[in-house]
């Protein structure tokens, strides 16, 4: 069989919608064939610049029709054997408010149509698709529970479930590893669920003794869409809201909130059970990540557990990824350094050499209120992996990085990567704007009109002086201009970038409220390579992290018009502070 007939076949089996990705590929990767050999080993990549190619796989979260029966299951009843008796088609109506104890199983069925399994109450209880829910809406949904197993399994091969208005937790007072278990021993693709969907779910662990994971999503073509996870946390191992580490994809994590100590999201961490697996054509979109303030030891508001604390997003065997849009916040030191957010390619147990993290776009997020910003490892220290290739990081906010929440460096690239390019980001970090150091130079490396502080180290590299000397040893061939690094030394910097005597010098329109446009004096307007105002676009920002159209957000039951909510607009002095009524939720959990 041809590779084009087996990827239409495969693609066809799958049931997947295919993207034309930005290299126009239109087959998947051996990777997601369970039964592949161990890849050869890759080339070495050359110096070259390459752009990321984006998801080539598209997850449809949108509402369907039903077109079978409605199942009730009311205060008392069956829900198993609801779950037993649905067919394609049929929706599972839970009742509001009434707790059903697991575990609980999904099996495969024939046939290809969704289950629905979505709480009782009328539609209008629930905020509308595209819009997150909160606890707020605890009351409307139906609470499943379990006291020892994971509250939701799946079954080999089990497909086509979407949850909708559904709370799970632990049993009150118990401590569960897993609350939704999907896919991880899977050794074959047939195995592996899929066709799964979380959307406006409340999904959280006990608020004393959290839980080690909210979902173990492996599995294929499978969302968690505008839903509301807290109180993943553990002390002494990590935890997470979301873990996939055995699922090739391709997933979609869009508009949700996202708490956990160890990592928010991770991607790897596990040696895959699938032969040559690679989590691929992953869609991160619109989702809150961060750590409540009652978490951190020293704190006013720490509640007094010191839970293992990581980061907020970490990518250990990952390609493909599309990380658009979010908002991050709140990171510090713990366990780890304080990075917010990890490219970090790690073969976790040395059983997995394919690991890679490649084709990574991180665009028009917003940052803020971390210790350090972005930590990208070329190969696994530890065991043998393939080489992080092909990232672009363009369009971020990045605000209150450091200062007192730790060392504030803004990226960091350890031992050779290929291809990252860091363009158009606006920067407001107390430490160094770029590491370099421990092991190979990183090839075709592009730092490209940004602003950002120098603060006393600038760019520098391990073991070499700053400036020029680190950019030779460490990044030979660069591209480094049209930057904005206010109070750097010109004379210690390639030509073509700009070194104003302090962040005020900029012309920010107001730097004091947070609002980082270049005003109309500015030097700096329309100075950046491409004919633009060097920085971020704060308009695109506000675009990417809009909610859906039409969509009123956070708007909780009986409330009337339009709430301002988690993605108001960015670039006025009052309106920059992206707000959100997450973070309005979490300082009354923080102070009650």
């Amino acid at each position: 069989m041809t590779r084009q007939l087996f990827a239409a076949a495969l693609a066809l089996a799958a049931g997947l919608a295919l993207l034309p990705g930005a290299g126009g590929a239109r087959e998947p990767e051996t990777t997601l064939d369970a039964d592949a050999p161990e890849p050869d080993a890759e080339p070495e990549p050359g110096p070259e610049v390459a752009t990321p190619e984006l998801p080539r796989f598209h997850v449809d979260s949108a509402p369907v029709a039903a077109t079978g029966r409605t199942l009730e299951v009311p205060a008392g009843g069956d829900l198993q054997d609801a779950l037993d008796r649905a067919l394609p088609g049929d929706t599972v109506a839970v009742a509001a408010g009434a707790t059903f104890r697991g575990p609980f199983l999904l099996r495969d069925k024939p046939d290809s149509g969704w289950i629905v399994v979505r709480t009782g109450a009328p539609d209008g209880s629930l905020p509308p698709p595209g819009t997150r829910v909160d606890p707020s809406f605890a009351g409307v949904m139906p609470k499943l529970v379990s006291g020892s197993d994971a509250v939701l399994g799946a079954a080999p091969g089990a497909h086509h479930y979407r949850f909708i208005g559904v709370e799970i937790r632990p049993e009150e007072g118990r401590f569960l590893f897993n609350l939704v278990r999907f896919g991880d021993t899977a050794t074959s693709h047939a195995d592996l669920p899929h066709h799964l969907v979380f959307d406006r779910c409340y999904i959280h662990g006990d608020p004393t003794l959290g839980a080690r994971r909210g979902i173990a999503l492996n599995a294929r073509y499978a969302a968690v869409v505008d839903s509301y996870l807290s109180d993943f946390k553990e002390a002494g191992a990590d935890s997470q809201a979301i873990a996939v580490w055995n699922g090739p994809g391709p997933f979609a994590i869009e508009g949700n909130y996202l708490e956990g100590a160890g990592e928010n999201l991770i991607f790897g961490g596990g040696d895959p059970a699938l032969r040559g697996l690679v989590p691929s054509d992953i869609e991160i979109r619109r989702n809150r990540f961060t750590k409540p303030l009652s978490w951190r030891v020293g704190d006013p508001a720490y509640a007094g557990t010191p839970w293992t604390i990581k980061n907020l997003l970490e990518l250990k065997n990952a390609r493909r990824v599309l990380i658009d849009g979010n908002l991050f916040d709140h990171n510090w030191p713990g366990a780890q350094n304080g990075y917010a957010i990890l490219f970090t390619v790690r073969n976790q147990g040395g059983r997995a050499p394919w690991s890679v993290v490649r084709d990574v776009t991180f665009v028009n997020n917003v940052v803020r209120s971390v210790a350090s910003g972005i930590n990208i490892l070329g190969r696994d220290d530890n065991h043998r992996s393939r080489v992080t290739r092909r990232i672009l990081i363009r369009n971020n906010l990045f605000d209150d990085v450091g200062g007192a929440w730790g060392d504030g460096r803004l990226f960091q690239l350890l031992d050779g990567t290929r291809s990252v390019v860091i363009e158009h980001n606006t920067a407001l970090q107390t430490g160094s704007i770029l590491l370099g150091g421990e092991g190979a130079p990183h090839l075709g490396f592009v730092l490209r009109d940004n602003i950002a502080p120098h603060n006393d180290y600038g760019i520098i590299g391990s073991g070499t002086g700053m400036g020029t000397p680190s950019l030779v040893r460490y990044f030979p061939g660069a591209e480094v201009r049209g930057n904005v690094i206010a109070g750097g030394d010109a004379a210690l910097y390639p030509s073509g970038n700009f070194f104003p005597r302090s962040l005020d010098a900029i012309g920010f329109i107001d730097r004091a409220a947070g609002d980082y446009r270049l005003a109309a004096s500015s030097p700096y307007r329309g100075a950046a390579t491409d004919g633009r105002d060097p920085g971020a676009d704060f308009g695109a920002i506000s675009v990417a992290r809009a909610p859906a159209p039409g969509a009123r957000v956070g708007a909780p039951r009986g409330s009337s018009g339009a709430v301002k909510g988690p993605d108001r607009p960015l670039g006025g002095a009052a309106d920059h502070r992206v707000d959100d009524r997450a973070a309005a939720i979490e300082q009354r959990r923080v102070h009650e």
